[in-house]
């Protein structure tokens, strides 16, 4: 899925006033930096790669996606579920992380300088 199809996406879900759904969907190396995507529905999606730089995840659902590799730095996922999610070598710098979910994430293969956890 292209960024624009994801931007497009967004913007509906935002436009009838729901979070967007993008459960399981590829979104491997995607540009969302910056994207508006709290409370969305990323379970079990592919976003190896991505930049979610700057990116709002507040309240989302990201259970089990992989996020290898992913970069989001400055990224705000508070509250955020990322149960059995894969964080190796996702950067995390200076993300907010307070009341994230994070049973069964292993988090020493990221990169986690400035996250913050409370």
């Amino acid at each position: 899925m292209a960024t624009e199809e994801v931007q497009a996406l967004v913007e509906a879900a935002a436009g009838a006033g729901r979070p967007v759904n993008l459960e399981g969907a590829d979104l491997r190396k995607v540009d969302l930096s910056g994207f508006d995507l709290s409370g969305a529905n990323l379970r079990g999606a592919a976003l190896a790669g991505a930049s979610l730089r700057g990116a709002d995840l507040s309240g989302a659902d990201l259970r089990e996606a992989d996020l290898r590799d992913a970069d989001l730095e400055d990224a705000l996922l508070s509250d955020a579920l990322l149960d059995e999610a894969d964080v190796a070598g996702a950067n995390l710098r200076d993300a907010d992380l307070v009341g994230a979910g994070l049973e069964g994430v292993n988090l020493d293969e990221a990169i986690l300088e400035g996250a913050r956890f409370i």
